[in-house]
């Protein structure tokens, strides 16, 4: 039976002991990210489609259920098999932390924020790791098992035509990863790699087809016949395969005929959603307003530093917001001015779409004037 290399006493550990209760380590660690706030605002940031006006469009939150959902199916259908023994709490609870630092606008906005910084990265998992180990809970971080954490913070970096995911054998050190280059050590966290994609290559077709961007029609026809046109459709589907094809297996991985055809379903996406001419025009106007945001910031930083007073010099709500935020983050900062960048860029990943925007006109509008009487 398939089990995963490393023992639970690796995969239970915490950063700070913790007695263990009726709900289990994996449950109790969905519950602490359920609570906390870094995911309550994933339900206001976006996953392709910027900040819509349009409810029935996929918000980050809804992804994370997504792929949660998916995870957790997979780990059932394979544990069904009788050839493997996988924990579905794990996974969901992966699922549910996995992009729980994305910043604002997608991965558009990682990469703005990205440009910002460089040549210090910015990656969103390497992000959710930093918000649910140190700066969630105002610096006390949620406390989550390593196995969680190992999940969510090597959840990307194999492409679409990997056929053989395997966990690494040796513990990572979850500190030191600034790369897409590490796997995680558990199956859970290979099979949450696997459903992120599943997740999002439907529901993006999904909202291209509410913005008129593709029609049904448009789809290939092999994936309309083979795969599906709907996200539900395309969820089930690969889902199946991937449950069946890993089944008699010690890696998990789609049949090559379903893996064949994901790649055409990934080229069209790129070609007709993430690289339309609608969708390029939005990320330059984010790259822009990103970049304009991070230079306000670190202006208004290089003028008063910590002294947390003087921001409401500036007249605007951005800077006594962004002064309040680092006073109730103290704790991880510990007003080292070093940290300047460090501290800007955890306050712009932090901000919801709408947030941005808001912050964004605040920020290029001048102050009113003021008349008396």
């Amino acid at each position: 039976m398939n089990k995963n290399p490393l023992s639970n006493e690796v995969y239970y550990k915490r950063t700070r002991p913790q007695t263990t209760d009726v709900r289990g380590e994996y449950f109790r660690d969905q519950t602490k990210i359920i609570h906390s706030l870094p995911f309550r605002r994933l339900k206001h940031k976006t996953q392709v489609f910027f900040a819509p006006d349009n409810d029935h469009i996929c918000t980050r939150i809804e992804h994370v259920l997504h792929v949660a959902t998916i995870a957790a199916a997979i780990c059932r259908g394979l544990n069904q098999s009788g050839n493997w023994n996988l924990d579905q709490d794990l996974a969901y609870a992966i699922g549910l932390g996995h992009d729980i630092g994305h910043a604002p606008f997608g991965h558009e906005g990682e990469r703005a924020l990205a440009a910002c910084i460089a040549p210090a990265p910015f990656l969103h998992e390497v992000n959710s790791f930093r918000v649910v180990e140190h700066l969630a809970n105002y610096g006390e971080g949620l406390n989550l098992t390593y196995a969680v954490k190992d999940g969510i913070l090597c959840h990307c970096g194999e492409d679409f035509a990997t056929k053989e995911l395997r966990p690494a054998t040796i513990a990572n050190k979850l500190e030191d990863i600034q790369s897409r280059r590490c796997l995680p050590t558990t199956y859970e966290g290979c099979i949450v790699r696997v459903s992120d994609k599943i997740a999002y290559l439907g529901r993006d077709i999904e909202d291209a087809i509410k913005a008129k961007l593709i029609t049904k029609k448009d789809i290939p026809l092999i994936v309309q016949d083979e795969i599906g046109t709907s996200n539900g459709e395309i969820i089930n589907t690969l889902t199946l395969d991937l449950i069946e094809h890993s089944k008699n297996k010690d890696f998990i991985g789609f049949s090559p005929e379903k893996t064949d055809i994901i790649l055409q379903l990934r080229d069209f996406n790129y070609e007709r959603i993430y690289n339309n001419a609608q969708m390029r025009q939005r990320k330059e106007t984010i790259d822009k307003r990103i970049a304009d945001l991070f230079n306000y910031f670190r202006l208004i930083f290089d003028k008063y530093g910590f002294d947390y007073p003087a921001y409401e010099k500036e007249g605007k709500q951005t800077a006594s917001s962004f002064a309040k935020y680092m006073v109730s983050m103290e704790k991880v900062y510990q007003k080292d001015p070093l940290q300047k960048d460090q501290i800007i860029t955890d306050y712009i990943a932090g901000m919801t779409d709408s947030y941005a925007l808001s912050v964004m006109e605040d920020v290029i509008l001048p102050n009113s004037i003021k008349f008396f009487s």
